[in-house]
């Protein structure tokens, strides 16, 4: 038995651009699209000002996540509550739906997670830009002293690179473990087997042994004294009485 470790197959070929390629993790990524934007159509929807159940549950899940958009982001960054969510959702689906068998996860591939990397610090860029303007979002990669610059750029670059490794390390490692594990187990499997076809009469022994053990277990129980007081009175067991 191998252990084949590749990535994700490609379905068919556009010829447009060059080509592009519709992968497994094409499919699962557009199913992931629809399966979030029915979650969120199916949960915002005939809500009342007297809520239900479910109500309760969604506003709670939505008001954990602001508060910690708030706490972490500060509360003029409330509005970025949705996007947090879609990401969220978008990463648990697409990790979860792995688990199909027959679907790859789109976490597991890492132009996904790359591309949401190098979106999320696009974003923090032009944000930057926009409140700061170009000079001060330059002028932050000299604090807190000009001597820090070459290390701030670096980090600069190496944050989205780490995030998209981070992720994608997290679910690929997954999948190979589980594979190696998955053959681990088949080898030991068809040894056990094997063993137990190329040597039947120690089998046939054994459970004989196992049986023999346990029936005379049983015997020994049934006649043991049936109370503490019977054994202090010298009283035969209850089994034992003609």
């Amino acid at each position: 038995m191998t252990l084949n470790v590749s990535g994700p197959f490609i379905y068919f070929t556009i010829p447009i651009f060059g080509g592009i390629n519709i992968t497994q993790t094409t499919v699962s990524s557009l199913l992931v699209t629809i399966l979030v934007c029915g979650f969120c159509i199916a949960l915002g929807k005939n809500l009342s000002t007297r809520p239900g159940p479910r109500q309760i549950l969604v506003e709670k899940g939505v008001l954990m996540l602001r508060d910690m958009v708030v706490s972490t982001m500060g509360a003029h960054n409330e509005h970025w509550t949705p996007f947090i969510l879609t990401l969220f959702l978008s990463s648990l689906f697409g990790s979860l739906i792995g688990m199909t068998g027959f679907l790859r996860s789109s976490t597991a591939d890492l132009s996904c997670t790359l591309v949401w990397a190098l979106m999320v610090t696009a974003i923090i860029w032009y944000n930057n830009i926009k409140n700061s303007g170009v000079a001060g979002w330059l002028k932050g990669f000299t604090e807190p002293i000009a001597i820090m610059t070459p290390m701030n750029i670096i980090s600069e670059i190496a944050q989205p690179i780490s995030m998209a490794f981070r992720h994608f390390g997290n679910l690929a490692g997954g999948g190979v473990i589980t594979s190696v594990l998955y053959m681990a187990l088949s080898l030991a499997s068809t040894a056990v087997l094997n063993l137990i076809a190329a040597n039947g009469w120690m089998v046939s022994a054994a459970l004989m042994a196992a049986g023999a053990a346990l029936f005379l277990l049983w015997r020994f129980h049934d006649h043991s004294p049936d109370t503490a007081e019977e054994v202090q009175a010298g009283q035969p067991c209850r089994s034992l009485k003609p």
